[in-house]
């Protein structure tokens, strides 16, 4: 079948009647995903080529969750590149999975680390990390979030998930991360962000339960934002009738 016949094919053409913009295409939709995935290599780049004492260390850069999050929106984006790339309905599948926990977990990520620096750089970065430029920085702390957003927003179908799995996802994260920063350690003995250093055990338990807690209420903006730009789905049960 010639790439024309495959993209008008009926199966392939129809989307949610709230999404947006044509989505897996290759217009658009895989220039948002190839320009996302080349900011992320650069923030990559970045972590191989800098010597930084955390190289060597136990957990390596995904001690961070800055370097998780990133990794987890590099897997959305690449499912949606190869899903623009070969209009695959299976890998656009997958990449909204995956945006249900990446999007809002950028979004959490941005909103800790830009209000814990603008109380005090020191919380969020040791003394002995090498000092991040402004481009590494936004790569890391802006663009994931704005290119999951922009995603979900334009490209994507609502999402439907309820209540108790946003909580239990972002406890899971959140409880998950702490366990992993523990371990990690126990190797090495220092955290990744000088927060968990001032903070005693109870208090780390407020801490990643809070965070939680934003997550799931990231998860909730974000799809109360999907409503108002691009409506409910009872207007679009309504739109398809």
């Amino acid at each position: 079948m010639p790439p024309s016949s495959l993209a008008s094919s009926p199966s392939l053409a129809q989307r949610h009647a709230l999404q947006c913009l044509e989505s897996p295409s290759r217009g658009l939709s895989a220039l948002l995903h190839a320009s996302g995935l080349a900011v992320f290599a650069y923030g990559y780049r970045h972590l191989l080529v800098t010597p930084n004492p955390i190289n060597d260390s136990y957990g390596w850069h995904m001690q961070y969750l800055t370097i998780i999050g990133l990794s987890i929106s590099t897997a959305s984006f690449t499912c949606g590149l190869l899903a623009d790339v070969t209009l695959s309905p299976r890998l656009f599948a997958w990449k909204n999975i995956l945006s249900v926990a990446s999007a809002p977990l950028e979004v959490l990520i941005s909103l800790l680390y830009w209000g814990l620096r603008a109380i005090d750089p020191k919380l969020v970065v040791p003394e002995w990390a090498p000092p991040l430029d402004i481009i590494v920085d936004w790569c890391f702390h802006v663009a994931p979030a704005v290119a999951l957003t922009a995603d979900m927003l334009f490209f994507s179908p609502p999402s439907t998930v309820a209540a108790l799995p946003v909580i239990a996802l972002s406890s899971t994260i959140a409880f998950g991360y702490w366990f992993w920063i523990e371990l990690c350690f126990s190797y090495n003995g220092f955290y990744p962000y000088p927060i968990f250093e001032l903070l005693d055990p109870p208090s780390r338990i407020v801490l990643f339960a809070t965070s939680a807690l934003s997550m799931a209420l990231s998860t909730w903006a974000l799809q109360w934002l999907y409503s108002r730009v691009n409506g409910s789905l009872e207007a679009g049960r309504t739109k398809r009738e």
